[in-house]
């Protein structure tokens, strides 16, 4: 015991509570709540250095991931993943590149402000989209599927800007929860897209991360103890989400992303 005390000398009472509060909530978002774990990105930024925080989220991540994959195994949109990955790819190389050069505060700014810019751009798209559909059928407005040449571009858009947001601080969430949204995904589908989405890209983080030299002996002692409360937060989760509707599912997702977005730029 006094060896793993001695592994987090300068840990608090406070930094301690952050940290635990923020692997509740990592297991919570990957099963309920898309765009909520940059919550927890806000809570380890507060409690730890900025890369250093950064490192030791993406191994939490990682086991929600692990967990949202079983619980959401027969649901993702195998087709939509297949379509992103390659663009993902691009911008988590884009990421390393920027998170090696750049400060945390830089970074957060960054993100924060991409953020608010995809949560304006989705709204109105989708605003206007349904309205003209509603005004050509004289009737209420539907659900559409987004089509036309534009979407290939924008797919790209979003994988692109997914993967260096959730390369250089895990925050990709809010970024594909907007593209899920527009492409107005049933909830269990949304979420065992997303599940199946960062599970493979933190896959491919995790060595780019290890060879920036992120991931240390304090680091992975530390998220070994938090392990349990990632996977209360995803069981919690997986009882909330199949109990929400459509509806209501959305709204959640617009307001975490904007209150992400928010603390990503206050912190």
């Amino acid at each position: 015991m006094a060896d793993l005390a001695a592994l987090f000398p300068s840990l608090g009472t406070a930094t301690w509570l952050l940290v635990v509060v923020g692997a509740f909530v990592v297991g919570l978002s990957k099963t309920a709540m898309p765009g909520g774990g940059t919550i927890a990105v806000g809570l380890f930024a507060l409690a730890l250095p900025a890369k250093e925080s950064t490192a030791a989220l993406l191994l939490l991540l990682m086991v929600g991931d692990a967990t949202a994959l079983w619980v959401y195994r027969r649901e993702p949109d195998v087709r939509t993943l297949v379509r992103l990955i390659p663009s993902v790819l691009i911008g988590v190389v884009l990421g390393t590149i920027f998170f090696a050069t750049v400060g945390g505060d830089t970074v957060r700014t960054t993100i924060g402000v991409i953020l608010l810019i995809l949560i304006a751009v989705t709204v109105w798209r989708r605003r206007t989209a349904r309205v003209a559909t509603a005004a050509r059928a004289g009737e209420p407005e539907p659900e559409e599927t987004p089509s036309g040449p534009g979407v290939a571009v924008g797919r790209a858009g979003y994988g692109v800007l997914g993967g260096f947001t959730t390369m250089v601080a895990n925050a990709g969430g809010p970024v594909m929860s907007m593209y899920f949204y527009a492409m107005r995904m049933p909830v269990l589908t949304f979420l065992g897209t997303s599940a199946w989405f960062f599970a493979i890209v933190n896959v491919i983080k995790l060595p780019f991360s290890a060879g920036l030299g992120l991931i240390t002996r304090d680091t992975l002692v530390m998220d070994a103890m938090l392990v349990p409360l990632v996977l209360i937060g995803a069981y919690c989760g997986a009882k909330i989400a199949r109990r929400i509707p459509q509806g209501v599912f959305e709204r959640v997702v617009l307001v975490l992303t904007v209150a992400s977005a928010i603390g990503l730029l206050v912190i």
